[in-house]
């Protein structure tokens, strides 16, 4: 097949799995076309059968800003036309799955047909979709795509909740690539960020309010009083200066380290013993996914999809959003013994294979074949 993905090329949720989709359908033999405004951050070296388009526009004095969406509906006419694609896949439906129903218009026009997957990620459906300036335009958007796909159940009930859908929604998870996340040896990286043996807690996100950074400090606090213990803080946001300074207040900035974004984050997660994610929604929780293969057990809240990854008293513990009372004592309570660390770090990886890639994939090209075969019915 020849699949156009539509992304965001950011080191959040939707940006990452839609590129790790595509290197993935590629190393199938597929032929997939990124389009987007920039090189996605995982697409970072060449790779057979994987294209990338970058989304050009101007902006003139007419405009307060730049209107991408129509630049990327416009580029989507071309590339569709000119690359023969068979299907257009797009994620997160703002602007995605607008630009693209334009540009659908447009080329049925020209007699080209060409259906349209859209998946919902989260903040689309839960936060910004909901928003009276994008509700609309969001619904219709969805209705209008030939295939709906969520990455998780708490998702698809949130998605049929909030907006009148009136087509069936596949739920497919998001996914693991093991042969990038694993359970690397790195004790001499370990040894010098915990030389007297700490134990190594750690938290990723982009730092928005939602992902209740200020939480991890104050779980970390209570965790620090019984175990030796350093946190790692690793992202960026609009949220890290008021981090910095509760650490501050906190008196635990020293075992604190912030080490801004990474891109090779399966090597902090390799030297990881504990994740911790206190946050308010989480449409999946990818982040918790990836250090649970990487034999990472975690503490998190009990909103949205996590409890469908993170397995109470097996892989971790759930909580109620804001319980960092609670988080402290289950933190503490798997990582003061040995043995009871050993067991949730195997149960992790256990439930983390759940999600190889290569059990995900095959459902994705499986809804690509029937939404290409019902969308071939109907015309």
């Amino acid at each position: 097949m020849k699949i156009g993905i539509v992304c965001y090329p950011t080191y959040g949720g939707s940006g990452v799995v839609a590129t790790e989709l595509g290197k993935a359908l590629a190393k199938e033999g597929h032929m997939v076309h990124f389009i987007t405004y920039m090189r996605p951050p995982r697409l970072d070296v060449f790779q057979p059968n994987v294209f990338f388009h970058e989304v050009s526009f101007q902006n003139y004095a007419l405009f307060e800003y730049p209107p991408y969406e129509t630049a990327l509906a416009s580029n989507l006419v071309d590339i569709v036309k000119y690359q023969k694609l068979d299907l257009l896949h797009v994620h997160y439906a703002i602007p995605h799955a607008s630009a693209a129903f334009i540009a659908k218009q447009i080329l049925k026009e020209q007699g080209i047909h060409i259906p349209v997957i859209t998946t919902l990620h989260g903040t689309d459906i839960t936060l910004v979709g909901k928003a009276p300036a994008y509700r609309s335009v969001v619904a219709f958007s969805i209705n209008q795509s030939d295939g709906i796909t969520t990455v998780s159940e708490s998702l698809k009930k949130d998605t049929c909740t909030n907006f009148d859908i009136q087509k069936d929604i596949t739920v497919i998870p998001n996914f693991i690539d093991f042969t990038r996340f694993t359970k690397l040896d790195k004790e001499h990286f370990k040894k010098a960020i915990a030389p007297n043996n700490e134990k190594v807690l750690i938290h990723t996100s982009n730092f928005r309010k939602v992902k209740r950074v200020e939480d991890t400090i104050k779980i970390f606090k209570r965790v620090r009083e019984k175990v030796n213990s350093k946190l790692l803080l690793v992202g960026d946001g609009p949220e890290r200066a008021v981090v910095e300074e509760l650490a501050r207040l906190l008196a635990v900035e020293k075992d604190v380290l912030f080490l801004g974004k990474q891109d090779a984050v399966e090597e902090l997660l390799a030297i990881a013993d504990l994740y911790l994610m206190p946050s308010e929604s989480e449409s999946f929780g990818l982040a918790a996914l990836e250090a649970m293969a990487c034999e990472v057990p975690v503490i998190s809240s009990n909103t949205g999809g996590i409890p469908e990854i993170n397995i109470e008293g097996a892989t971790g513990f759930l909580s109620e959003v804001g319980d960092v009372e609670e988080m402290a004592e289950n933190a503490i309570k798997i990582l003061v013994d040995e043995q009871t660390l050993s067991k949730f770090k195997s149960n992790a990886l256990n439930q983390a294979k759940r999600f190889d890639i290569q059990k995900v994939l095959p459902q994705y090209e499986s809804y690509y074949e029937e939404v290409l075969a019902s969308h071939n019915q109907s015309r």
